[in-house]
């Protein structure tokens, strides 16, 4: 004997039970399972009155977990992408000092690679991880500078 269909609002509540959805996300994943608009957004303003959804929450939650690993305007296009309000996401950037980026930078080329660059080619390998992390180009110049790297940025 199988188990009885579980209401929308019983469906919302087991994705929010597992992780911190963005309300954006939540809303896409309930209309994918043939909900209509008109039946997830009210529940949704539900949800986010009693605490169960929130948008800063989440974005606080991305903010913690890609701080120091990635740049603050990676870690804001993430919170775009997922659908995270204006407000929600400038409150957690917040929490990032933009001033810090270069040390944050230089620390985290450090873990990842440990010694400078020896050749271009591997000097090449550091600033494409940098730039690929969000770290813009004149960040990951001067972090591969700093490591002793003799960089020439027209290359």
């Amino acid at each position: 004997m199988g188990a009885a269909p579980r209401t929308l609002k019983q469906r919302a509540i087991a994705h929010l039970a597992r992780r911190e959805y963005p309300r954006a996300e939540l809303r896409a994943r309930l209309l994918a399972t043939g909900a209509t608009a008109a039946e997830v957004d009210p529940l949704l303003d539900e949800l986010a009155a009693s605490g169960f959804l929130s948008d800063a929450r989440f974005a606080q939650g991305v903010v913690r977990q890609k701080a120091g690993g990635y740049a603050r305007r990676a870690i804001a296009r993430t919170l775009k992408e997922k659908g995270v309000g204006d407000e929600a996401a400038r409150d957690a950037l917040a929490a990032i000092d933009p001033a810090d980026e270069l040390a944050q930078a230089t620390a985290l080329r450090q873990r990842r690679f440990g010694a400078p660059p020896a050749d271009d080619r591997e000097k090449a390998r550091q600033l494409r991880f940098l730039l690929s992390r969000g770290y813009s180009p004149g960040i990951a110049f001067k972090v591969l500078r700093a490591a002793g790297a003799r960089v020439d940025e027209e290359s």
